[in-house]
């Protein structure tokens, strides 16, 4: 061990449990939330193309490969970010550095911050895919769309959101209390699929009466990257349940509830 590494060790403990550091943790996590927070309500405006100055089908006029390219890069940029702060063994080297009761606060505000970007230079693919003149259909696919933000967040209230977010680690690192250890559990709809907050996403980003290309792009490329990441993280949870989570896998299907839970 590197004499840097040796005092990185020995003073963390002390400025982590310090009465200071321990509010300015807590104001960091809530500030972190509430950035994340703006970005998802960004976000189902951008997808659906309302109430935000900027959508996915808005924006300055670029050549179609470079607006390409672009929006790829983006993605790739959100993807990296997105899978490799969640693994393990970054978690490991990267508090280190960053104190244990920031690091979800850290990782979500990384998010935002990488979706933001994404938002701000996305570039436009104007040519239209699909076009629903029906308007009662148009309206079923808005309010399709709609519902599979609504699952998006639903889901995440089902297993603790404010834990998936941030907030109790901050919350507990304030009062002093000891995180609870991590404990498998299938509330409700994950009783019918294992990912339906990945589900919801898949609904929103597909149920769209007008299909640009450059929405397309976003729904095909997003979809993509959500089955990596689905194979990513139930590796994880096969790391961390053992048999508990493979018999799940069995027993509940991915996206789709075709398996009878029992």
């Amino acid at each position: 061990m590197t004499q840097i590494d040796h005092q990185v060790h020995s003073i963390g403990p002390e400025v982590t449990g310090s009465r200071i550091f321990r509010f300015i943790a807590f104001l960091y996590g809530i500030a972190a939330y509430l950035v994340f927070f703006v970005t998802v309500l960004y976000a189902i405006g951008f997808v659906m193309g309302v109430m935000v100055p900027k959508t996915i089908d808005t924006g300055s006029d670029t050549p179609t490969v470079e607006a390409v390219i672009i929006n790829l890069l983006l993605m790739t940029l959100f993807a990296l970010q997105h899978s490799v702060m969640a693994r393990k063994q970054f978690k490991a080297w990267w508090t280190q550095f960053v104190p244990k009761a920031v690091e979800r606060s850290t990782y979500v505000l990384f998010a935002s911050l990488s979706l933001l970007l994404l938002f701000w230079q996305w570039r436009p693919l104007p040519s239209i895919i699909w076009n629903v003149e029906n308007p009662d259909l148009a309206v079923t696919l808005v309010t399709l769309s709609f519902a599979g933000w609504v699952l998006v967040f639903t889901s995440t209230f089902m297993i603790n959101h404010f834990e998936l977010f941030g907030l109790n680690q901050v919350t507990d690192h304030l009062v002093g209390k000891e995180a609870a250890p991590p404990r498998f559990k299938t509330p409700l709809l994950y009783k019918f699929v294992r990912h339906p907050i990945y589900l919801g996403f898949i609904i929103a980003f597909w149920a769209a009466p007008v299909m640009t290309a450059g929405h397309l792009l976003f729904a095909a490329v997003t979809t993509l990257y959500i089955f990596v990441g689905i194979a990513l993280e139930e590796s994880d949870l096969v790391a961390l349940f053992g048999d508990e989570y493979r018999q799940y896998k069995q027993r509940v299907s991915m996206l789709i509830p075709w398996r009878r839970s029992v």
